[in-house]
């Protein structure tokens, strides 16, 4: 039978408490696997099998989350923002991750360089529109905080406009969660050697030629500026309403495996359950075997 504490304590593992050292997580490790020998000895085939066991179930509790939101109304959502590195994996989860999920409740949002009319709005204005609604489960592949990464590391806007930032940030998640939003913010960390190993498999594999951009060797040279940007990002909105957690992502194997626990945590938390039929199930059942619509 499976034991479903591993679960919390996964998230409390990778969550990123108060005086976190983003430089001090061993990118290849795999915290929160359970120790059993079977598992130690074989831990990529058991992680990958544990996810479609993990998926099956995040599909129920998707399935439960727009029935209630159907019979009930009720608001409540999920919404994972995924940040990380070039070639940090960000597509691979969302395909190993939401691929069990019907499509029909995903809103998936991905955000590159801000177009003209997005420039000429607040920098939450498009992720506002993004918001998943009531019932669904939404994904942003890269967010709002790009706008205190990239924005602060290319010197795009002034330092005291992405400074100023932060807290209007942690004040829009907080509106989301009063509005229903479970927020479950993952950073998948990779080292500067696995980015290293992606990016020459990519120009190894001509059909990834299309995902390789001369620009992300480029922006290697900013490694680190990066990384203080993500320290501070970590350490100034990760919050009791919006916490953030940092999930080792050199092996792929685990990335998803940790991101599905998340989710699977993230649900547990609404306790939904199937609404209740709010019909006389004898009358229907009887009308149904008398061959009548009376």
């Amino acid at each position: 039978m499976r034991d479903d504490r591993c679960v919390s304590d996964l998230a409390a593992l990778l969550c990123a408490g108060p005086g976190l050292d983003l430089a001090s997580i061993d990118t290849a490790s795999t915290p929160g696997l359970p120790g059993k020998k079977a598992v130690r000895k074989n831990p990529k085939p058991w992680a990958r099998g544990d996810l479609v066991s993990l998926g099956e179930r995040l599909a129920i509790q998707q399935e439960m989350l727009y029935a209630n939101f159907k019979t009930n109304g009720d608001r409540r959502r999920i919404l994972l923002v995924l940040q990380a590195m070039d070639c940090g994996g960000k597509d691979g989860t969302i395909k190993k991750v939401a691929g069990a999920l019907n499509p029909q409740g995903l809103r998936i949002a991905a955000f590159g360089p801000p177009t003209e009319q997005e420039r000429r709005h607040d920098f939450l204005w498009r992720i506002r529109h993004a918001v998943p609604p009531p019932g669904m489960i939404g994904v942003f592949n890269r967010s709002h905080y790009e706008d205190v990464l990239v924005v602060r590391v290319r010197k795009l806007a002034p330092a005291r406009v992405w400074r100023s930032r932060y807290q209007k940030i942690n004040d829009f998640e907080e509106e989301l969660a009063a509005d229903g939003i479970t927020l479950v913010k993952v950073m998948l960390h990779i080292s500067l050697e696995e980015q290293r190993r992606r990016l020459l498999a990519r120009l190894e594999d001509p059909t990834k030629h299309w995902k390789y951009r001369p620009e992300d060797v480029d922006n290697r040279a900013f490694w680190p500026a990066y990384q203080e940007a993500y320290q501070d990002v970590l350490a100034r909105c990760g919050t009791d309403a919006a916490p953030w957690y940092v999930v080792p992502a050199d092996r792929k194997w685990y990335r998803d495996w940790a991101v599905a626990h998340l989710m699977l945590q993230a649900f547990s938390g609404l306790g939904l359950r199937y609404p209740t039929a709010s019909f006389d199930l004898e009358r229907e059942r009887k009308r149904l075997e008398e061959g009548t619509n009376k």
